[in-house]
């Protein structure tokens, strides 16, 4: 797998580990499901794709995330 995606604007998606604290991330994503219902839980889960493609702000580097989500 390559580890970053060129995108045309010169943006790339990183996809090589990147996170300071992946395990508290994961953790802290786990307590923020609890209590939730199946679709509370999937209506978080759709806001946290907007908050965070809104952070990113690069359609193309979406593009590349969409791309590499799917396989």
């Amino acid at each position: 797998m390559t580890t970053a995606m060129n995108a045309p604007d010169g943006t790339h998606l990183i996809l090589t580990p990147h996170l300071d604290a992946p395990d508290d991330f994961y953790e802290a994503l786990l307590d923020a499901h609890q209590g939730l219902s199946i679709k509370d839980s999937h209506a978080f889960n759709a806001r946290l794709v907007l908050v965070l493609a809104n952070h990113i702000g690069s359609l193309p580097v979406l593009r590349e995330a969409l791309a590499a989500a799917r396989g």
